[in-house]
């Protein structure tokens, strides 16, 4: 579906891409990553608007920036606004419709249709200058799948929406996905994206990270030094036995039962967890590792990049 062989892109002295190569097959693919971190940039090499200074970038098997044709195939929402105000939505959405070569009758056939499918079936007629913000979005998202592409691309597409907003479009992007088709959504909040698919490009400082699963990510951290939150019953005692075995680097006790060990060895601790409180007093009510905040998985990422584990 979509791929990318060692794709650079450069804003003069800026690294804007570094030297970026994946391959997706069919599917649905969230892209994490900070701020910043070079996801728009990705996306507007995957959609033509940019062309690689370095390597090479193909979409459903076509050059995007130098083979028009593949833009049918693809549906477009930007994280910006590009919507405009004396307008309404369904004239807006009929244009770009048009633009991908449907008759008159057509587009507005597909215009409503998609425009109904987002929620916005009684507010399509009003000038887009009324809109809320989460109504644009629901606009910009409408547009994006009206001409029915095989390959929908959304950069940060539940910004502006309220929680049954985001509700609604989760579900219509997973019914997607279900369908058969391909999605690229970008987003800066995990729980997003763990909501409409399992499968994560991390990106950061313009270099692709990781990819996988969210299992597969995790276990790439297993070996990664990490500090372990325990809440638990007897955390004294539990210290004393991970001291003991040699399992910690260090330990602090907080307030309220609570445990804080640095390990070099997660994987390990975890493992042996089960033999060192057996037989004991010890009991353990939660167990959390610092990893589970994407700022810190990203830290994380970048130390496992630059050989610091």
């Amino acid at each position: 579906m979509i791929q990318l062989d060692h794709a650079t892109k450069l804003y003069g002295p800026v690294m804007g891409v570094n030297d970026v190569s994946f391959a997706l097959p069919g599917g649905g693919y969230g892209l994490l990553g900070p701020n910043g971190s070079g996801k728009s940039t990705l996306l507007n090499l995957i959609t033509g608007q940019l062309r690689p200074t370095l390597g090479t970038v193909r979409v459903l098997g076509s050059d995007p920036a130098r083979q028009c044709c593949v833009l049918r195939e693809i549906g477009y929402c930007p994280e910006l606004d590009v919507l405009y105000p004396n307008v309404t939505g369904f004239e807006f959405v009929r244009y770009l419709v048009r633009l991908h070569g449907f008759a008159a009758g057509e587009a507005s056939a597909r215009a409503e249709h998609a425009l109904e499918r987002v929620g916005m079936r009684e507010a399509m007629h009003r000038r887009i200058g009324s809109y809320s913000r989460g109504m644009r979005q629901r606009t910009k998202l409408a547009q994006a799948l009206a001409h029915d592409p095989d390959l929908l691309v959304l950069d940060e597409p539940l910004n502006g929406l309220d929680p049954i907003g985001r509700h609604e479009m989760t579900e219509l992007l997973i019914s997607w996905i279900r369908s058969g088709r391909g999605l690229l959504l970008a987003s800066h909040i995990l729980h997003e994206v763990e909501a409409i698919t399992q499968s994560f490009l991390l990106i950061c400082g313009g270099r692709l990270l990781a990819s996988g699963s969210a299992e597969e990510v995790h276990a790439l951290l297993a070996d990664v030094p990490d500090q372990i939150h325990f809440q638990c019953d007897g955390a004294a005692e539990l210290a004393q036995r991970l001291v003991a075995a040699g399992a910690v680097e260090s330990v602090r006790l907080v307030d309220g039962g609570g445990l804080v060990v640095g390990t070099r060895s997660p994987a390990n601790l975890y493992a042996r967890l089960p033999e060192w409180v057996h037989g004991t007093a010890i009991r353990i009510h939660q167990l959390r590792s610092t990893d589970d905040s994407l700022p810190a998985l990203f830290a994380s990422l970048l130390r496992i990049h630059r050989g610091e584990r």
